[in-house]
């Protein structure tokens, strides 16, 4: 039995989300059941398997990136950046590009533009081309040159 059908079947007789009932799936089941919720916008169930993955295999890659996109989705920006640099450092040089790419949403939402741009400029070294990577990178320039504007308007 998979994970969603195990969900569904726990729903169907008004069972509770239980971490023993999730335990024998492996990290990356459990990220396909959250990426399914999400899909079928089912985002309390999903946020509630997140939950229960981090506390079953709390570094695990599956679960710091489906929990970090989780964070995102749910605009908790410090939690996402959390996560996010965690997975970064498990993937350390194999990081890839999508990752790159929420953890600078990330932290530009949670207002550490130097930050995000100092990450940004590392990510668009390894992937120049990447379109997302670019468009953070050309937020954040905008968003640094109005502030020095402004900065420099009220002296």
């Amino acid at each position: 039995m998979t994970l969603i059908q195990e969900l569904m079947n726990q729903a169907a007789v008004g069972g509770l989300l239980h971490t023993e009932h999730i335990k024998r799936f492996s990290p990356s089941e459990i990220r396909e059941a959250i990426q399914t919720l999400v899909a079928t916008e089912q985002m309390d169930l999903a946020y509630a398997l997140g939950d229960a993955g981090m506390s079953i295999h709390p570094h695990s890659e599956d679960m710091l990136a489906i929990n970090g996109l989780l964070a995102l989705m749910q605009q908790n920006w410090s939690l996402s950046v959390e996560l996010l640099d965690e997975l970064m450092q498990i993937q350390g040089v194999n990081t890839q590009a999508f990752t790159y790419v929420m953890m600078v949403r990330a932290l530009r939402c949670n207002l550490e533009p130097v930050r995000a741009a100092h990450v940004c400029g590392q990510a668009l070294k390894k992937y120049p081309g990447q379109i997302e990577l670019v468009a953070e990178g050309l937020l954040l320039e905008d968003f640094m040159t109005s502030a020095v504007l402004e900065t420099h308007s009220e002296q």
